[in-house]
């Protein structure tokens, strides 16, 4: 597994090898506000994200965060490794949301680089990235894979 940089030159379309494993430099604490704000946006109006007082009574005992927080944080931190060079998100599926995730919890990402392919354009690739989200006890919360046209190098800066 290799451990991610802040910062690379190693993100365009040749770069990225199927099987490759990266485990992205950064982590992420959710912070209630996040939650909160977004299931507003969003209009979810499930008691759970956003009322303390029935989640004193829930087994959970506490609130928990709304999915497309946890998915919006965990493509984020991949974002800087596979993102920097995109030119389009083409789509994003198979999302398994796999255990709650709460207020105060630190999520990390994961990803795997599962397909890499000539797309109609010269210029990019098509990429396939499963994305992991692991919370601050290695626990799997979310998992996703994403279909990226990524820049090719040589296209972009090889010229």
């Amino acid at each position: 597994m290799k451990l991610a940089s802040l910062t690379g030159s190693d993100n365009y379309f040749e770069n990225f090898q199927v099987g490759a494993v990266y485990r992205h430099a950064r982590g992420k604490t959710v912070e209630p506000l996040e939650n909160v704000t977004f299931t507003n946006l969003v209009m979810n109006s499930a008691a759970g994200h956003f009322d303390e007082h029935v989640m004193k009574s829930h087994p959970a005992g506490r609130r928990v965060v709304y999915g497309g927080v946890t998915i919006g944080i965990v493509v984020g931190l991949a974002m800087q490794d596979t993102g920097e060079n995109a030119i389009r998100e083409l789509g994003l599926d198979g999302i398994r949301l796999t255990k709650s995730v709460f207020h105060g919890d630190t999520l990390y990402a994961l990803t795997e680089v599962l397909e890499t392919k000539e797309s109609h354009r010269d210029d990019a690739g098509e990429v396939v990235f499963r994305h992991y989200g692991i919370n601050q006890n290695d626990e799997l919360v979310f998992q996703g894979d994403r279909r990226v046209l990524v820049k090719k190098r040589s296209a972009w800066i090889d010229r």
